[in-house]
């Protein structure tokens, strides 16, 4: 049941990632030179933070939210700064789509993406929790997807 659970959950943030990706440009607002280069720059800023991100997990990778076995707790680099750094690139890319798309569907889109990865990320951490003992620690001194913003408590 709980890796079904995962698997959905992977399912339905690709699902949000490419309908933000490939739904029709609305008309919220003109897409000017200045709405381009920001969207561009959000878009190519949530790519590198969550590449960046892929890369510092090593061994402890995987698109789904249970941990692997015995895999390291992860505290340094862009982890040492928020403790999810891929979906801070998601969304921050996903916010670079939303102004290129300029349609209230793009602006649905991220706030359903922005649920699922807060909703996937406690059920994540809860289990990380159970994994490392440190991890209460870690997660009081770091912000969930913000600097300094969601510490949990110690």
């Amino acid at each position: 049941m709980k890796r079904s659970l995962a698997a959905g959950l992977v399912a339905v943030q690709l699902l949000l990632i490419a309908a933000l990706v490939l739904i029709p440009h609305g008309a919220l607002w003109p897409l000017s030179p200045a709405v381009l280069t920001l969207g561009i720059l959000l878009g190519i800023t949530g790519l590198v933070i969550a590449i960046l991100g892929v890369l510092g997990l090593g061994p402890a990778l995987t698109a789904s939210p249970i941990p692997r076995d015995r895999a390291p707790l992860v505290t340094g680099g862009l982890y040492g700064w928020v403790r999810h750094p891929i979906y801070t690139g998601l969304l921050v890319g996903g916010s670079g789509l939303v102004l290129l798309g300029a349609s209230v569907w793009h602006l649905v889109l991220w706030l359903g993406l922005f649920v699922l990865l807060a909703l996937k990320s406690r059920w994540e951490e809860r289990m990380l929790l159970d994994e490392h003992p440190d991890y209460q620690n870690y997660a009081a001194d770091v912000g969930r997807f913000i600097p300094g913003v969601g510490k949990l408590r110690r």
